[in-house]
């Protein structure tokens, strides 16, 4: 896996909340909610390649 890179986030406290509470409805931390929506609006948009899932044995 490859290593992480570290930021500072600075956001308002509703934003927030409202990925505080999104998160938890998800069984994700808030970090993972983020990274979650940031890859998908890169997919969505084209910026990353789309990630093959490993076949799965029948």
């Amino acid at each position: 896996m490859a290593e992480k890179k570290k930021f500072l986030l600075r956001i308002d406290e509703d934003t927030y909340s409202a990925l505080e509470k999104w998160a938890a409805d998800e069984f994700r931390s808030i970090n993972a909610q983020i990274e979650f929506i940031l890859k998908d609006a890169l997919r969505s948009k084209g910026r990353i390649k789309e990630k093959k899932s490993p076949p799965k044995d029948a």
